[in-house]
């Protein structure tokens, strides 16, 4: 069931662009952050229940969703993948800083004796990704302040994401081919 719900509310979350952008022409942007606040609690829930680290973020983005419903200004609702992209580059970033990286657990699951080779090639997967995040962040708030709505959703929607999967394929396809003796 855990995985289930995670699942939905994952697929939710990546839909959010497009939501704002259909929602937007039927719903008041105050009723769009209500379902955001929905989904957000159930994560909160979620992440209390583990002791997850993530705690914190999902009150800090339920706090965000409170401010969009008491505004209610779409402007606000485009906001949102800032929000996340900052949040994330706060992660990555603070785990360069207290190692070990977030990439170096994730890559710790598979291979509990990682090599100082691995971690230092997970340092720079790392530092990779918070470079995306800045890159990601700021085309996100280029186009939540100053580009339409259309064009808001499609790199949100889509443009983002389809960078995300060719910076996750390329770092797969690196790292098949430079460390063969890993496997």
């Amino acid at each position: 069931m855990g995985l289930f719900l995670n699942s939905v509310i994952g697929l939710t979350t990546l839909l959010y662009p497009l939501a704002v952008y259909f929602g937007s022409s039927y719903f008041e942007p105050w009723k769009l952050a209500c379902l955001l606040v929905a989904l957000l609690l159930v994560r909160l829930a979620a992440s209390v229940v583990k002791k997850h680290w993530s705690t914190p973020l999902w009150i800090a983005a339920i706090g965000y969703a409170l401010f969009v419903i008491w505004s209610n200004e779409l402007a606000a609702l485009r906001l949102y993948p800032v929000l996340v992209n900052a949040l994330m580059l706060l992660i990555f970033g603070w785990s360069l800083f207290s190692p070990p990286t977030v990439i170096e657990r994730i890559a710790r699951l598979q291979h509990p004796n990682l090599p100082p080779e691995g971690v230092m090639y997970t340092r720079r997967v790392t530092q990779v990704w918070c470079g995306f995040f800045v890159f990601n962040g700021t085309i996100a708030l280029v186009t939540a302040l100053w580009a339409s709505l259309e064009i808001w959703s499609l790199y949100n929607g889509l443009i983002a994401y389809l960078l995300m999967g060719i910076l996750f394929g390329g770092e797969y396809l690196i790292r098949m081919r430079t460390q063969k003796h890993v496997r």
